[in-house]
Order: C-alpha cells, then sequence, then structure tokens
C-alpha cells in the first residue's frame, strides 16, 4: 500500500512540475512608445466631432490619419474646473497598444469656477496596427 501511494505522489509532483513552466506573456511589455500630447488646435477635425458627441459620459476612442494613430480618452463631466490628466503609460506588446491614464482633480490651493468641464487628453504616434487596451 505504501508502494502505491508513493507512486501516486510521484506522478502528481513530475505533474504539477511540468504545468509549471515559465512562459512568456504576450502582454509583456515590448517597448514604450513615443507620442506627443495634443492641444485642441492639433487633434484632425473628424476626431474632435466624434470626442464632442461623446465628452458627456466620458470616451475611449482610437482614430487613424494619414499615417498615425490617434488615442483619445475622456472623464466624462466634472462639477468644477481644475483637473488634469496625466498619461502613466504608452507601450507595446506582441498583440496589442497599452494606453494607461490617470485623472487628477484640482489642486487644494487652486482656483476653480463652479462651470463643469469635461477633461479628455488626445496623444498621437505613429500608426501601429494592433488594438489599443484603455487601461
Amino acid at each position: 500500500m505504501k508502494k502505491i501511494s508513493l507512486c501516486v505522489i510521484t506522478i502528481l509532483i513530475v505533474c504539477l512540475a511540468a504545468a509549471c513552466s515559465v512562459q512568456k506573456t504576450k502582454t509583456d511589455k515590448l517597448r514604450d512608445l513615443e507620442f506627443t500630447v495634443l492641444g485642441e488646435e492639433e487633434i484632425p477635425e473628424e476626431l474632435k466631432e466624434k470626442i464632442e458627441e461623446k465628452e458627456q459620459n466620458g470616451f475611449k476612442i482610437t482614430y487613424a490619419d494619414k499615417g498615425y494613430l490617434y488615442i483619445a480618452k475622456g472623464y466624462g463631466r466634472q462639477e468644477t474646473s481644475g483637473y488634469s490628466i496625466e498619461v502613466k503609460q504608452c507601450y507595446e506588446t506582441e498583440n496589442a497598444i497599452y494606453f494607461h491614464t490617470i485623472l487628477h482633480g484640482p489642486k487644494k490651493e487652486e482656483e476653480v469656477s463652479d462651470n463643469p468641464t469635461y477633461p479628455y487628453v488626445v496623444v498621437k504616434l505613429e500608426w501601429i496596427d494592433k488594438n489599443v487596451v484603455f487601461e
């Protein structure tokens, strides 16, 4: 009986060890991407129109034009002014482009107006034929 139990345990350990191999996942970063944050006057008109349609509720938009990829993320209606958006990461993996932003609220010492705002950011980078994952 001890020999059978020992054989079963040995087989289980071998099977588990074989299943724990190291494998590079398709979400591993290949490289950081160079991008430019655009001012409102630099955004293509068609993309501006899409942003205006969706700005109330927030949005995640990609747009391609003339060899460039534009990535836009909006945070919807905010009750005051003073918000800013930080692009934390923009990088390429084997299957996708990952785009991570953070919305920062007004600083305590900052003077804000009570008018609603619709903060968003648009970045421009060279065209890459991959899906964009918003984080």
